[in-house]
């Protein structure tokens, strides 16, 4: 009933955005609406969340003196996040045997026989994890060069012992909200010298809200008839490389809402790869694409803010 329903009001939208759909109901929606609607359909907790996680993963490996194809990283979580994540690190060209998912009964890997109702844990099961590790949380972090959580908020999901048999110089993300799996001073006394969360009250916000807007407006900016993983690939890249420029450090992985470039540059740079892959129905120089991007994208904020200061739309509560 919901891919009927979709389907049904898909002519009126030039894309389309699902959120909050449990798994693994999420993989077989998505799939099944890429496959059969020719407008772009995004599953913003998989697709977003993967893009601007790739981006911190690759600026967080370059502060850290690393390279991506040598890494070892630990996914905490096997949800559509994390699933997602997994997959788009292994085409951009991550090592999957150097990746290690652990859902709640502990690492995938190729013995696992609880597996066999769930494809998408299986598939990554028998693709990851090449040495075989066994165990819970604490041993597939051993020696792991990074962390990527997105599980239940904390704190205490991810419990500061765990941390010290890390890499030298590892880098954690927890992504859970409203509370991370781990606070950032605990992290930090574990010897963590690199740390992101959801909120924007720490550093290194790694939120698909930096990456979305962006992706979208590119997309929709050539009536792509979809939004392939090359695409979203693109974006991490585009995403990494705005906060490079400028100089990145450790708390400063990816750009911030604020800076509107990385919305102008990701739209640019989704746009080309849609053009590049032949699924954009419309042709468009760089200059126009940027010229597009800029103007659609600073009027909007401006009308928001004139609205929001006149009264028009109020301001959130506060929350304390």
């Amino acid at each position: 009933k919901f891919i009927e329903t979709i389907k049904m009001v898909a002519p009126t939208f030039g894309g389309i955005n699902l959120e909050d759909i449990r798994t693994p109901d999420c993989f077989y929606i998505l799939d099944r609406l890429r496959k059969e609607l020719d407008i772009p359909v995004w599953h913003d907790d998989q697709q977003g969340t993967a893009a601007i996680t790739l981006a911190g993963v690759i600026n967080g490996l370059r502060v850290a003196g690393k390279k991506l194809g040598e890494a070892r990283i630990t996914l905490v979580g096997a949800g559509a996040a994390n699933i997602c994540l997994a997959r788009t690190l292994m085409k951009a060209g991550a090592s999957s045997g150097k990746i290690i998912m652990v859902d709640s009964k502990g690492a995938l890997h190729s013995g696992r026989m609880d597996l066999g109702k769930d494809p998408h844990k299986l598939e990554l099961a028998n693709s990851t994890n090449s040495e075989g590790v066994t165990g819970d949380i604490a041993a597939a972090l051993a020696g792991a060069d990074a962390l990527i959580s997105a599980s239940k908020p904390g704190p205490g999901t991810i419990k500061k012992e765990w941390l010290k048999g890390m890499a030298h110089n590892p880098i954690v993300f927890a992504e859970a909200n409203p509370v991370p799996e781990i606070w950032p001073w605990e992290a930090k006394e574990a010897g963590v010298r690199i740390f992101g969360t959801g909120r924007s009250d720490f550093p290194n916000q790694v939120n698909n809200s930096i990456g979305f807007p962006g992706i979208f407006r590119g997309t929709l900016d050539v009536r792509a008839r979809t939004i392939t993983d090359e695409m979203h690939i693109a974006a991490a890249y585009s995403i990494a490389r705005t906060a490079e420029e400028k100089g990145i450090h450790e708390e400063y992985l990816v750009p911030t809402m604020e800076e509107l470039d990385v919305f102008v540059n990701t739209a640019v740079a989704v746009a080309e790869k849609a053009m590049e892959q032949g699924v954009a129905r419309v042709k468009r120089t760089r200059q126009e694409l940027r010229e597009t991007a800029e103007f659609l994208i600073t009027s909007s904020r401006a009308k928001t803010g004139l609205m929001m200061e006149n009264g028009f739309i109020r301001e959130p509560p506060k929350v304390d």
